[in-house]
């Protein structure tokens, strides 16, 4: 198998060559898009009382794990194109390929890099940004007020209790110990038609029910609203229900997502779109394995030909093509339109066989 890489000098070479390329460009990116993002959002953030740079900052802390994570297939992708254009420039290519290797022998550096950046990646995603999106959301949903814990916080959930609905702002803790904020209660008739509406700040277990304490009651039959102390709504609804009804993927590992599929399964819900997202937490950090091969053809063909430049492109539009057929799927996959596990792996494998197609067809 070994030899299938160059020789250990040229292996280091272009891998080196070819990491420090994925930071710099992964490090233009997210500070180009983090100032974008600030520049949109500073103003809402700056908005509320008591907040200030240190917010700005913890928002900015947030907020980067998200973007590394969504965009360093793209870096791979351009590194790749970037690292290929100038050893072709710079007949290293020609070098390589009159020493006798093969187009894979040339990648192969290239592609075992991009094999440890996925399960970088994937690292990444487990400990980090899936920690880093839940605090985030939650924050968001409570329009950056008081920054809550990121322990099993949830954001925006929405709960069914026979017509009724409950919804809360963002959801912690689990079992009996699960409080919510940001809550509204809709009762409704028979019909559907929202007859009365009670917000509170907070939401804790009654057992049965929950206790909404400091609200504010409005009726539709009597257009007024009233104060009220402490009220207690959906009695048939359970800590379990709520905890089953509060899973956002972005926010759960991927193996506390497979017990919570498990678990939902069990208690017969559809589990197609978790599913979906449960095997794309594999098949996305994976994805900056494909860009080498998909990039790959910038690397062959003579420069002074003048299509050095075509081939570029040709490479940088069969990435950006994998990513929006990436997430169509998904979408479908979400929707049911897709099997799971197709959703999630079909462009992978699909556009794994495109680059290798190319990489033979340019070889020559």
């Amino acid at each position: 198998m070994l030899d299938f890489f160059p020789s250990m000098t040229l292996t280091r070479y272009l891998a080196k060559l070819f990491v420090v390329r994925i930071l710099a460009v992964l490090v233009m990116l997210v500070l180009v898009l983090m100032m974008l993002d600030l520049l949109s959002t500073s103003g809402t953030i700056l908005a509320v009382e008591g907040n200030g740079q240190a917010e700005l900052l913890q928002y900015a802390s947030l907020r980067i794990p998200q973007l590394v994570a969504r965009f360093l297939p793209y870096s791979v992708l351009l590194a790749t194109i970037l690292t290929l254009l100038v050893l072709n420039q710079n007949s290293e290519v020609i070098a390589m390929k009159a020493a006798g290797l093969s187009a894979h022998q040339v990648l192969a550096p290239l592609l075992f890099a991009a094999l440890a950046v996925s399960a970088v990646s994937f690292v990444f995603n487990e400990r980090v940004v899936t920690r880093a999106t839940a605090t985030l959301k939650a924050w968001q949903a409570n329009d950056y007020g008081t920054i809550p814990e990121d322990s099993g916080v949830r954001a925006n959930v929405y709960l069914m209790d026979g017509p009724d609905i409950l919804s809360a702002a963002s959801v912690s803790g689990t079992g009996n110990d699960i409080t919510m904020d940001g809550v509204t209660w809709y009762r409704r008739s028979p019909e559907g038609q929202i007859v009365e509406q009670i917000r509170s700040p907070r939401a804790e277990f009654a057992a049965p029910g929950w206790r909404l304490t400091d609200a504010e009651r409005f009726t539709v039959e009597n257009a007024g609203a009233e104060p009220v102390e402490s009220v207690v709504v959906a009695p048939d609804l359970t800590p379990g229900e709520v905890d089953l009804s509060s899973i956002d993927p972005d926010t759960v590992s991927f193996f506390a997502l497979g017990e919570t599929i498990d678990t939902y399964e069990t208690a017969g819900r559809n589990t197609d779109e978790l599913r979906s997202k449960w095997w794309h937490k594999l098949s996305g950090p994976l994805s900056s394995l494909l860009m080498p091969l998909l990039g790959g053809i910038a690397a062959f063909g003579l420069a002074r030909s003048g299509a050095l430049f075509v081939r570029a492109l040709i490479g940088m539009a069969l990435g950006f093509a994998y990513f929006v057929v990436d997430n169509a799927a998904l979408a479908m996959g979400s929707f049911g339109g897709y099997p799971p596990f197709l959703a999630a792996w079909a462009p992978f494998f699909l556009f794994l066989l495109i680059g290798e197609t190319v990489l033979v067809r340019t070889e020559e």
